[in-house]
């Protein structure tokens, strides 16, 4: 006879499982001043994306015979506050439709701070591993104190021991350097008016983790999309849901992979992406359900989350 065994619910936590698309392409990732500048800025911006979509969904139509593809659109509303969603808006889904395009799923950069009333860059934060460079002793104070996460060993100060002697310069170098090392050292927030400032490269993380299907609290998923009634879009940007879906597409807004384009000059940014993407302890849960259900559909995803988001690189006239 067995013995019945009894455990708490709460004991075996449960990772819920989110709708994915083969790609999330995002159509635009701009700022303010980019808006500032009227339509015509808009139209240049869409017309040259609407190139580099195209071969983007050539390319996972090569690995699926029936591609899921969604887009997207990431407004920033978090640094500045420019115009209003009601006037806004509309301008952005006017100019991508001249260019042919269509935005899918549209987003507020400060969801990925805080969305639905969870800490989401704060929780994210929680889950980041710095890589300890050989031959370290944990002298260097945490990212959760400093804010700043390298991929590294970064310059030693330069100081005098106990003895008198006067110790030389001593060059970064990287962890994982191939022949020659790339340092990289990332402000991942800063402090302003006595709270925390999240900076550009950790939201953009935070955002690539939701795309990615791999955004958890608690298990439960995070940035659900809501879709849009065609009523019109409020005044304010608090009013506006952290993520809509702005059409009937069946496409969900998660991915196994993600594309992003966007001009060149962001390219130091999604570097320091990867950086942090590298360093993030991800749900397991969420990792073991993505590279599940990729293997069965024939289209596996790589191992490390970094590697699973690709990048298009435009030049601006």
């Amino acid at each position: 006879m067995t013995e019945a065994v009894f455990r708490e619910s709460t004991a075996e936590p449960r990772t819920q499982s989110v709708p994915l698309a083969h790609l999330s392409l995002e159509l635009g990732h701009l700022y303010m001043e980019d808006f500032e500048t009227g339509p015509e800025r808009l139209g240049e911006h869409f017309a040259e994306v609407r190139l580099w979509a195209d071969a983007a969904r050539a390319s996972v139509a090569r690995r699926s015979k029936r591609p899921r593809v969604s887009t997207c659109f990431l407004i920033d509303d978090y640094f500045t506050r420019f115009s209003t969603p009601a006037e806004l808006i509309p301008v952005v889904l006017r100019e991508a439709e001249k260019a042919g395009l269509v935005i899918d799923y549209l987003a507020r950069e400060s969801a990925c701070a805080a969305a639905d009333r969870i800490e989401l860059a704060e929780s994210v934060m929680h889950r980041l591993v710095e890589s300890p460079p050989p031959g370290s002793y944990g002298s260097r104070p945490p990212v959760s104190l400093t804010g700043w996460l390298a991929n590294g060993q970064r310059t030693p100060s330069m100081s005098r021991s106990a003895l008198g002697e006067v110790k030389g310069w001593e060059p970064p170098s990287e962890t994982a350097a191939r022949n020659h090392s790339v340092f990289m050292d990332v402000e991942l927030w800063s402090e302003k008016d006595g709270r925390r400032l999240w900076s550009c490269p950790f939201l953009a993380a935070v955002w690539q983790l939701a795309r990615l299907g791999l955004l958890r609290h608690l298990g439960e998923p995070v940035l659900v999309p809501r879709q849009w009634q065609g009523e019109d879009f409020p005044n304010d940007w608090d009013r506006l849901a952290p993520l809509l879906k702005l059409t009937g597409t069946k496409a969900p807004f998660s991915a196994y992979r993600t594309c992003t384009l966007m001009p060149n000059r962001f390219l130091a940014v999604e570097d320091a992406v990867r950086l942090i993407l590298d360093q993030i302890e991800v749900d397991v849960g969420a990792l073991q359900q993505v590279a599940a259900r990729s293997a069965a559909e024939g289209v596996p995803v790589p191992a490390a989350v970094a590697q699973r988001a690709t990048y298009v690189f435009y030049e601006e006239p």
